[in-house]
């Protein structure tokens, strides 16, 4: 089995720890919008991930990504929140499944969502927007 080059490893681990300060933003959120605010946790979740979307990018801009495909940053937001959306779509489902089929809590569900969601978005926006 072929290794991935180092380049694309060092911006995994960019994209990641990058993920994780927006993850823990989305997280805190969702807890937040839920305990403080008494929202249902599916909206706060999603309004948790769509804040995470604009922290990540203004990070993946500035210190994972060194190449950009688009000259316009409005296009190129664009494109990385329509993998965020994507994103969303398989967040909530798998946080809906995992509370209500098999019955975590929403933050246990958000841990697992957020892992599967991290490899989906890095593979998704490095192809369409960062090669």
């Amino acid at each position: 089995m072929a290794r991935p080059p180092a380049r694309l490893l060092g911006q995994f681990f960019r994209y990641a720890t990058v993920g994780a300060l927006a993850f823990g933003i989305d997280t805190l959120t969702l807890y937040l919008l839920v305990e403080v605010a008494g929202l249902h946790y599916l909206l706060a979740a999603s309004l948790g991930y769509l804040l995470g979307i604009l922290c990540h990018y203004l990070f993946s801009i500035r210190w994972v990504f060194d190449f950009r495909r688009l000259p316009d940053w409005r296009h190129e937001f664009a494109l990385f929140a329509l993998v965020g959306a994507a994103g969303l779509g398989l967040n909530a489902l798998v946080i809906g499944l995992l509370v209500e089929q098999a019955g975590l809590g929403y933050l246990a569900a958000k841990m697992v969502a957020g892992v599967l969601i991290v490899l989906f978005n890095f593979g998704a926006r490095k192809l369409l927007l960062f090669t």
